[in-house]
């Protein structure tokens, strides 16, 4: 990938946001029952979110335009055009 945060899919998306959050706030909820160990869920929670909760947010409306919207340059301007459906 070329500099961005989407995935291939959306339910590829949709699954690392889903062990992301689920290990973050497992991290937190789990803390009175096994202790600071709990906090060893927080790197699988960063990993799985690309780093940061606002980064998977942003990969989730890259992977929803993928092939959607095509930017097109042509002598020195840009345009933005609707692509063929998904």
């Amino acid at each position: 990938m070329s500099g961005d945060f989407a995935s291939k899919s959306m339910v590829e998306h949709l699954v690392r946001g889903g062990v992301g959050f689920g290990a973050l706030i497992g991290a937190v909820v789990l803390i009175p029952v096994v202790g600071a160990v709990s906090l060893l869920l927080l790197p699988v929670g960063f990993v799985a979110l690309r780093g940061c909760p606002m980064c998977w947010a942003i990969g989730l409306v890259q992977t929803l335009s993928r092939g959607r919207l095509q930017r097109s340059c042509a002598d020195g301007q840009c345009t933005l055009t609707v692509g063929g459906a998904l």
